[in-house]
């Protein structure tokens, strides 16, 4: 069963929905117990950084996600704002991030005046990386669905699982180990959407 951390911000019924649809069961919960009884994590996320982190550190459910993904190697997957608060810190914001995934989200500066910033819509992302999240995807065109006006810079390009360009290159999707991210919101990315989140419940 997939636990949908509940923090106050985030898609959680369309995400829930989608895995219903690929024959996952799924509860939305901020409980620690509950969330204890899930094999994997999905932390979204729809809103600015700061607030995404206030809550999560005013629910003490950072301190929580921290435990089970560093100690006990549940795997987590972020997406969208969740992302971006997987990492050390946004140019959003001032607080820190929960610092899981050595990256920073910094704001799109772009030079080609007819990119407008969000970066809104259906766009194509590149697999760098054979993980079992993207298993069986790499020999597909991959479209999915953005919203955002920040994106992950990584410390270390081992850390870069999708790549997306929108004016330059930028990590659409990150990965350290059982730590996940993806920029784009699979639950509205239909068919490649379904296979994504499919893998990770397969993983």
């Amino acid at each position: 069963m997939i636990g949908i951390i509940d923090y106050g911000l985030g898609n959680l019924g369309s995400i829930k929905n989608m895995l219903k649809v690929i024959g996952e069961k799924s509860v939305i919960s901020s409980d620690a117990e509950e969330l204890d009884k899930c094999n994997k994590l999905i932390l979204p996320g729809v809103g600015s950084f700061d607030a995404g982190m206030s809550k999560l550190n005013d629910s003490k459910l950072a301190d929580y996600i921290k435990t089970v993904t560093e100690k006990e190697k549940k795997p987590i997957l972020g997406i969208c704002l969740g992302m971006q608060l997987l990492g050390k810190s946004s140019e959003e914001g001032i607080l820190p991030g929960l610092g899981l995934i050595p990256f920073c989200s910094k704001r799109f500066q772009i030079e080609d005046k007819r990119l407008k910033v969000p970066h809104m819509g259906w766009d194509i992302v590149k697999i760098e990386k054979d993980i079992p999240l993207t298993h069986n995807l790499l020999d597909k065109r991959q479209r999915y669905y953005f919203v955002h006006s920040y994106h992950a810079v990584c410390e270390s390009q081992e850390n870069v699982l999708m790549t997306c360009d929108y004016g330059y290159d930028f990590a659409a999707a990150v990965v350290k180990d059982n730590v996940m991210g993806v920029q784009f919101h699979p639950e509205k990315s239909h068919s490649f959407g379904m296979a994504l989140l499919t893998n990770f419940v397969e993983m």
